[in-house]
């Protein structure tokens, strides 16, 4: 997939962009419109890769309220070394994994990041600095907040999908 150099003008929403499914293929982001999106940099290999069962139990729980779960495989970290057939198998088989999974990308910035992490960080949010960042996604499609993996300047502790101040920011999301 080619950079398509956003700027935080090109690109109204989430919802304008066309992404891949882990199988691939073609999946416009606008079905979601309407819905608070979570999105979050994947890999099967990483310490953190039990969020899977977090992530699917939230997408579970909340699916009535609005809420979607969309994760990207990355390679970005060395952690997700696997063809997408793989990677499937082992979400499906380890986790139930249910939410959808879209094909690996790069979300660190550089030339070759996905459009779809070149909006998320088009507001001045910061790229993952590692596997299982989230970001937040209002109903139309505006980033609502970051939330990174790992402490970061500012973030003292690091952000599961258990963390309260995270089911706080979502919570008030889905409410809006």
């Amino acid at each position: 997939m080619t950079s398509l150099n956003l700027s935080a003008d090109s690109v109204a929403s989430l919802y304008d962009l066309k992404v891949n499914s882990l199988d691939g293929k073609p999946v416009d982001l606008a079905q979601y419109k309407g819905h608070v999106v979570l999105v979050v940099n994947v890999a099967s290999k990483c310490g953190y890769t039990p969020e899977y069962a977090a992530l699917q139990k939230l997408y579970t729980d909340n699916a009535d309220k609005g809420l979607v779960v969309l994760g990207f495989p990355s390679n970005d970290f060395k952690q997700e070394p696997g063809s997408a057939t793989d990677i499937a198998t082992f979400c499906t088989s380890k986790y139930n994994v249910t939410f959808p999974l879209f094909e690996k990308v790069p979300v660190k910035k550089g030339p070759d990041q996905s459009p779809v992490y070149q909006y998320l960080t088009s507001t001045g949010l910061s790229a993952p600095t590692w596997n299982f960042c989230k970001y937040i996604v209002d109903k139309s499609g505006k980033v609502v907040q970051f939330f990174p993996s790992q402490p970061l300047k500012g973030w003292p502790a690091t952000t599961t999908p258990d963390t309260q101040k995270f089911l706080d920011a979502l919570d008030a999301a889905l409410k809006g």
